[in-house]
């Protein structure tokens, strides 16, 4: 049995900000695994993944990393294009290709005490893939994917249509400032927090980019500070870092808030660079400690 096991797509990814223009591997499994992979290996960990054919390089890498990755194919790999202006809270996309969706076959052998589904598309898992997931142990989803419909190349937020369903199941759900509104009509992070609490969803982790984040369990509001970033490179797979890091602290025993710093810290030093997550357990600290 692993502690951790997350679940998603890798994609190839076009970054465009104003200052470059990037080509590299992502999505929630990439970003989330690298993270991960930089911590002390105090917990087992494993990436469940499908992509076509071409792109399994990108799979070769991770396993040299040292990263456990069981990997499907699929037809296509996802392929997104992120497009960030002069605010990096703000980014447009397009999806140049789609990947199949998972299925509770590739999902039923899985061993885990988590599951971190790290969705991209509406239609990467299913409910009955996540009732599956359930049954074998927690599940924590990145609720980003389930927001996003695409017409044609352009990728347009939408209401979950399954989520009453889904977050019966759910233990953990991250969410930003925008997805909040999409998925409840609120505004108020504490009152969009207590709301997906009623629907069944044990810990409500809401960032707020530049302001921090907020995290909401058993009826308690934890306050997270954002630490600001030397410089400001690349905002792509901060939200994943996150996920890994208080994922990582909580499935040690660690608290709500102290997790929550620890996933902040960790997303400051990501800002700072492209790609993914590549610092140490001590430069997070530092940046706690400041």
């Amino acid at each position: 049995m692993k502690d951790i096991c997350c679940i998603g797509h890798i994609t190839l990814d076009k970054i465009i900000t104003p200052d470059s223009e990037v080509y590299m591997s992502g999505g929630t499994s990439f970003y989330f695994s690298y993270a991960i992979n930089q911590l002390p290996k105090t917990l087992s960990y494993q990436l469940v993944t499908a992509l076509g054919q071409t792109e399994m390089k990108a799979v070769d890498d991770m396993r040299k990393a040292g990263i456990d990755v069981k990997a499907f194919t699929s037809k296509h790999t996802v392929y997104f294009e992120n497009k960030y202006g002069s605010n990096s809270n703000n980014r447009s996309q397009r999806v140049l290709a789609k990947a199949d969706p998972f299925t509770v076959e590739q999902v039923s052998n899985l061993d885990a005490k988590v599951f971190h589904l790290g969705t991209l598309l509406s239609d990467d898992f299913s409910p009955e893939v996540v009732r599956c997931l359930a049954e074998k142990g927690k599940v924590s989803i990145d609720v980003q994917g389930y927001l996003r419909e695409v017409r044609g190349e352009q990728v347009l937020p939408v209401d979950w249509t399954d989520k009453l369903e889904v977050l019966q199941y759910t233990d953990t759900l991250k969410l930003n400032e925008y997805e909040m509104e999409v998925i409840t009509g609120l505004k108020d992070p504490r009152e969009v927090s207590k709301k997906i609490a009623s629907w069944g969803v044990r810990e409500v982790v809401v960032t707020l980019g530049s302001y921090g984040s907020l995290i909401y369990a058993d009826g308690k509001f934890y306050e997270i500070p954002a630490y600001a970033p030397q410089r400001l490179v690349d905002a792509t797979g901060c939200g994943d870092t996150y996920s890994a890091g208080y994922l990582y602290c909580r499935n040690q025993g660690v608290g709500i808030e102290e997790s929550g710093k620890y996933a902040a810290a960790m997303c400051t030093l990501k800002l700072e660079h492209n790609g993914p997550f590549s610092h140490t357990q001590a430069d997070v600290e530092r940046i706690i400690g400041k």
